[in-house]
Formats: structure tokens, sequence, C-alpha cells
């Protein structure tokens, strides 16, 4: 099979394609013939030597592919080879062939496309397990979201709107803020032009918010903890301007504020398999009912992943990224 490689160097320009042994699916696992592959953060942290695969899992880049079962490993009773799906993988994505638990897999939701649903799995797994589970957003809160134009942020968005939550998000320009209000955000702050903690204290009335997503890090650790009303709850996901800070951690006693963090790619095929069960259950019949929407923004040919990543970096996209196979 032919698969995305990339060399010591780290940059986009050592992308490129290479061959290796196809994989065979192990016990309770699919082999799936990927037709499009999404392009996320940690790729490019993996790419430049930030973020190791964890032990045993495929060394080849790519955490979410769309396509076919091509065949079945012992034991998986759930799909037949032919099935359309979208799966979360431990890594291997960036190739025509990847190997997956059965249990982390989903159908593609009616309506959608394979290119839209290669673009599902990692953002819906990652904002389920940290707002839902770890968080507990409910309805009639407030929730802050930072990036919000990202994969990650439009469907934390729309997941905010799903459970009837308001969603404020900070995003990097003008378009992005007018983007998001349109997808249905309460607020949107452009955080190069307005300073995000008077503007949100603005949009909830001072009250401040329940929940923030944060993706931040650095300078915006305090800020979040600032925001934070009575009981909040402060989730990391990611310290794109490090996780480090100075800050007086008295409010955190005072409002009795909740922080907690977490990262998917490490979590047990257990942890994984019951996220997935409960987007099945919660999520896939509102994707495919049309009660929640998921934006692509570009595809790139496989053998254009170097043009894929630069737009990551550049954050000038607006949603998700996905790499074409077949």
């Amino acid at each position: 099979m032919k698969f995305i490689a990339y060399d010591a160097s780290g940059t986009p320009d050592s992308l490129h394609v290479a061959e290796a042994p196809t994989p065979a699916p192990a016990d309770g696992e699919i082999l799936i013939e990927v037709h499009y592959a999404g392009v996320n953060r940690p790729d490019v942290m993996q790419r430049q030597g930030r973020y190791a695969p964890p032990p045993g899992a495929s060394p080849i880049l790519g955490l979410e592919v769309a396509g076919q079962v091509a065949a079945l490993g012992a034991e998986v009773t759930q799909w037949q080879v032919g099935d359309a799906i979208c799966a979360l993988v431990p890594g291997g994505g960036y190739a025509q062939f990847c190997v997956a638990p059965a249990r982390h897999a989903l159908p593609i939701p009616s309506g959608l496309s394979l290119a839209q649903a290669a673009g599902l799995p990692e953002n819906w797994f990652t904002v389920w397990a940290n707002l839902i589970d770890m968080a507990r957003l409910h309805s009639g809160e407030w929730v802050l979201i930072h990036g919000g134009s990202s994969g990650i942020g439009l469907a934390a968005l729309q997941l905010a709107r799903h459970v009837g939550a308001q969603a404020i998000v900070t995003v990097g320009s003008d378009e992005k803020a007018r983007f998001c209000r349109d997808f249905g955000a309460a607020g949107a702050i452009n955080y190069r032009t307005e300073d995000f903690v008077s503007r949100t204290q603005a949009i909830t009335a001072g009250r401040g918010v329940d929940v923030v997503l944060d993706m931040v890090g650095g300078e915006y650790i305090a800020k979040n903890v600032t925001l934070l009303h009575r009981d909040g709850r402060l989730v990391f996901i990611a310290f794109l301007q490090g996780s480090r800070c100075d800050m007086d951690f008295m409010p955190v006693m005072l409002k009795r504020l909740r922080i907690s963090g977490s990262t998917m790619r490490p979590r047990s095929v257990e942890e994984k398999a019951a996220i997935r069960d409960a987007l099945a259950r919660e999520i896939w019949p509102a994707l495919a009912a049309g009660r929640l929407q998921t934006h692509l923004f570009a595809t790139f040919a496989f053998d254009q992943a170097g043009d894929a990543h630069r737009l990551m970096e550049s954050s000038r996209h607006i949603g998700k990224i996905v790499l074409q196979f077949l």
C-alpha cells in the first residue's frame, strides 16, 4: 500500500509518498480501505517530533478515516466487508489501508459524504469526552470555547447547542467570528482586536461561564479562571501557548472550581469504545437528521499532504481539512 511518510527534519516538505505492506487486522479489529483521512493538529506535532505514538500504535500519521471495511479480524460481528464507515484510529490513517478496533468505528451519518465523515471521529470523541464526560456541560449553562473555528471548536459549539448550553467562542478574525455566529455561537470574539475577558463578561451580563474548553494555555489559564462562575470547570485539551503560567490559585478554592485535562490517543480500547457508544446513541442520529452540522474546509490529494499541513499550521482554515486517497 501507499502511505505518507516524513523524515527527521519534521517539515511539511518532508511529507512524501512511500510504500509499506498492507496491515492485517488482529482479533477484534477491522481493516479499512481509506478513502479520506482527517488532518489534525496532533498529526503536525507528531511530524515535528513532539507527539510520539503510544506503544503498539502505527507510526504512520493519521487519527481518523472514512472508507470501507476491507477485512475482518477474528470475533468481529458488528461489521461486514464493504460497509461504509468512519473510525477513530490509534495511528496509520494517512495510508491506503489501516486497521482499527471494530468498536471504534461508526456508520456514515445519512446525508454526509465520506469526506465529511472522515473529519468527525477525532473531534467528536474529544469534545464528548471533555465537555460531557468530564465537564458535565448541561442545559442552561454557558461555555467558552477557545479556537472556536477549528474542527474541535465547531464540534464543541454544536455539542453545546445540542445539550441546551450557550456557547461563546474566541477566534482570530472577524470572518471566523461571523462564521461561528452563523454556526450557532451566542457570542464570537476576535481575540486579536478584543479583550475576550471583558467581552465574555459583557455577553454573560457579568455572570461569567460555567465551562471553559481551552486548547491555548499560557496566559489564557489565569484569564479562564477569572471568567469561571462558581462551581465552574476548566478543561484543557492542548497547550498551544505552553502549559506553564504564573497565577493566583485562591479563586479556584473560593469559587470551588474544577480543573481537568485529557488526551484521547493513549486511552484504552474500552474507554474509547464507551465514547463511541455514546456518540452512536446521542450524536450520530442528530447528524443524520441535520440537527448537528460539520464543516469541511478543504480536501487535498494524499500526495499533497505537505500543503494540507501548511494550511493547518497557518490556522487560516475554518473547520476540517482532509486528505483523499481514493
